[in-house]
């Protein structure tokens, strides 16, 4: 598995970095870094952006660039890896067939992480046709994720539109729900503590439980109370049930556009 090459170290790569060494999964003398916009302070122990030619030590490549921009990124790279070095990709919509072809038709698995792996909390979707670049894909992310089998590729875009994508989901919501409080006559700090509070010990809680959320959501609404006249609206005509569907159909449709 060692060591990874990291081609990209932004946000998702430097979450991945933490969580590998909280976890006690990989350490920074792991990592091989090629990035030119990295501080090396934040891979202590790394090496970064070194001589193409020291690339070639790399056992595993983690292509981690954004997608518009992914084929520039390699370009340089590829002739000095390792013939055996396993290429696992979390660049959103590009598919493994091109992701191959691009490294000289190496072994490819495709990967969609949440940043929480950073915390040890992830996700992570994979698909993969080869089992040994499956199997780097595991190694990578069970450490810090929570880990789903995709048996095809084409499923890719619904995982980004389900997992992927979804962080920012829950954020908006509760930006939306902060300021409707304020809204409301609550003072805005308090209405940020209220909203992040409740929807953090709500998430635990179902964590916890194991129980189904429709099951939860019961627990919590009295007939005729306040909960139910609110769910009346979000889960009414127009609400959960038909923006949820609307939102995944954009990023979908988003996520095949930036496979080309």
């Amino acid at each position: 598995m060692t060591p990874i090459l990291l081609l990209g170290a932004g946000r998702m790569g430097g979450a991945l970095a933490e969580g590998w060494r909280d976890a006690g999964a990989f350490s920074s003398a792991d990592l091989i870094i090629r990035d030119p916009n990295v501080d090396p302070a934040a891979f202590d122990g790394a090496m970064v952006n070194p001589a193409l030619e020291a690339l070639g030590a790399a056992k595993t490549v983690l292509l981690a660039v954004k997608p518009q921009i992914w084929r520039e990124a390699v370009k340089d790279v590829v002739p000095h890896l390792a013939a055996d070095a396993v290429v696992v990709s979390i660049a959103a919509g590009v598919r493994a067939a091109d992701i191959s072809e691009a490294f000289g038709g190496r072994r490819v698995a495709r990967v969609m992480p949440t940043t929480a792996v950073a915390i040890g909390r992830g996700t992570a979707s994979i698909f993969a046709e080869d089992d040994a670049a499956r199997a780097a894909a595991h190694a990578l992310f069970a450490p810090v994720a929570t880990v789903v089998d995709l048996p095809s590729e084409e499923l890719m875009h619904a995982a980004t539109a389900v997992s992927g994508s979804a962080p920012a989901y829950l954020y908006a919501f509760v930006e939306a729900l902060e300021a409707a409080g304020a809204a409301q006559g609550l003072d805005a700090t308090d209405s940020a503590k209220l909203a992040r509070a409740t929807i953090i010990g709500a998430a635990a809680l179902m964590e916890k439980g194991g129980e189904e959320p429709a099951e939860l959501r019961k627990q919590v609404t009295s007939p005729g109370g306040t909960t139910a006249a609110a769910l009346s609206v979000l889960m009414g005509e127009g609400g959960f049930r038909d923006l949820l569907p609307k939102a995944l159909d954009a990023a979908v449709a988003r996520s095949k556009e930036l496979g080309g």
